[in-house]
């Protein structure tokens, strides 16, 4: 069984993509990027953070999972400087579940605002 989620973007079709694919119990959800529906991007890094997981969650929910699904993280920042408040927002939803995750510093993202990239990987149960 193979569920592609779509989150609307343009690029999807463009690109080739989904925001997320869920075979049997397995869900992968791309790279995702703190945009907000009107194109907005907060300078904030927390709420970069916090917008791509949000972004996140809300497909993991579409292809059926919740956040005690998720094994594997990735952070993707500009600049370490914000590791700590980057990790403190992936912290205040995977605290208590803790996947494997992964924070690594980039040289930049495709947009110059974004500062964050998130993306994981989750295994259902049941």
């Amino acid at each position: 069984m193979r569920q592609n989620v779509s989150s609307g973007s343009p690029f999807e079709p463009l690109v080739g993509f989904s925001r997320a694919v869920r075979i049997d119990n397995r869900v992968v959800v791309a790279g995702t990027a703190p945009i907000w529906p009107d194109d907005f991007v907060d300078p904030d890094p927390r709420a970069q953070a916090e917008r791509c997981l949000e972004i996140m969650l809300s497909a993991l929910a579409e292809a059926g999972g919740a956040p005690d699904d998720v094994v594997r993280t990735r952070m993707y920042i500009t600049d370490s400087s914000i590791a700590d408040v980057v990790g403190e927002a992936h912290g205040a939803v995977f605290s208590e579940i803790r996947p494997a995750a992964t924070m690594i510093v980039v040289a930049g993202l495709i947009d110059p605002r974004w500062v964050v990239e998130m993306e994981l990987e989750a295994v259902l149960s049941g």
